[in-house]
């Protein structure tokens, strides 16, 4: 990297070299990114982004670092953790509904447990879900019925320091585990912030809720470190029962396992590497095409030198 994109970089935060990602994913797994530097505001977000635009820098945007599998290699260019957490006060529209505008650092689960015991309702679907607002804004993260494109309004969106957009949520092409950014259409946009519209209920009977959701999810998910689930569903059938079919429960390669409790999560016994998760992946996915004609689709997104993501 040259001195003059490093110097800039480091007015705008403090840049670490060859950062190893496992010490920033879920999964515990992950080489060097070349650049790494944490954003703990929307103004900082965008400095930075800027000095990566203005030096043709490759750059990728960190949530919280679920959802994602990072390759051996490493990521080249600047990996941006993402910590700009900011939530204004809600503004009511009138109806019982109220308008939160967060911050895209943010995460979801912890957003989820703090508006819903203050009596919002419409995020407690998320109180699980371990990642980023603007993660699940990019996803459209879903649980348990819901998803966010059930209460997203818009988002702000920046390519640059200067130029700042808003997107309406029907702009997004929201749809199952995806949207306009994960089709590339939107792929050079960094959001800065969601706009979702909440509904006025009962606190403890939303607190009663998160503590049920809770109770489903820890006796339905494994415990050790994970990146969530690794497919999307069919339309026909849960992706969970098409690998355990076709007998991969519990299926192991180097230190990655098919986890013996949900068969759609792999996890991270001790030292696995990407490429025992990616040994994994492939495997169900030839087993299940050969045995029911499905070809199940990465939930997970692969990122770094070597992967195509």
């Amino acid at each position: 990297m040259n001195s003059q994109f490093l110097a800039e970089l480091r007015q705008a935060a403090t840049v670490r070299l060859s950062e190893p990602m496992s010490r920033h994913t879920t999964f515990g797994i992950g080489g060097p990114a070349d650049a790494y530097a944490v954003a703990r505001s929307e103004e900082q977000l965008q400095a930075l982004t800027d000095v990566a635009h203005r030096h043709a820098v490759p750059f990728f945007i960190l949530g919280s670092g679920s959802n994602i599998l990072v390759s051996d290699g490493g990521i080249r260019g600047l990996v941006i953790e993402n910590r700009s957490d900011r939530i204004d006060q809600p503004i009511r529209q009138g109806n019982g509904s109220l308008l939160v505008r967060a911050q895209s650092g943010i995460s979801l689960a912890g957003l989820a447990r703090r508006l819903s015991p203050a009596g919002l309702s419409g995020l407690e679907w998320a109180c699980g879900i371990p990642g980023s607002l603007g993660g699940a804004v990019i996803y459209n993260a879903g649980a348990y019925g819901g998803c966010l494109a059930d209460c997203l309004r818009s988002v702000r969106v920046t390519n640059s320091s200067t130029e700042v957009a808003e997107l309406a949520a029907n702009e997004l092409a929201l749809g199952y585990r995806g949207s306009a950014f994960t089709r590339g259409v939107l792929q050079e946009k960094v959001i800065l912030s969601a706009d979702l519209i909440l509904h006025e209920d009962d606190p403890q009977a939303l607190t009663a809720r998160i503590a049920e959701l809770d109770a489903r999810r820890q006796a339905a998910q494994p415990r050790e470190r994970n990146a969530g689930s690794v497919f999307k569903n069919t339309p026909e059938h849960p992706a969970w029962r098409l690998i355990d079919q076709v007998g991969l429960r519990g299926h192991r390669i180097g230190d990655a396992q098919i986890s013996p409790k949900h068969t759609n999560f792999i996890v991270n016994c001790s030292h696995a590497r990407a490429s025992d998760v990616k040994a994994l992946m492939v495997l169900a996915q030839e087993r299940v095409e050969e045995r029911f004609g499905l070809r199940l689709e990465p939930e997970v997104m692969l990122v770094g030198e070597g992967f195509d993501g």
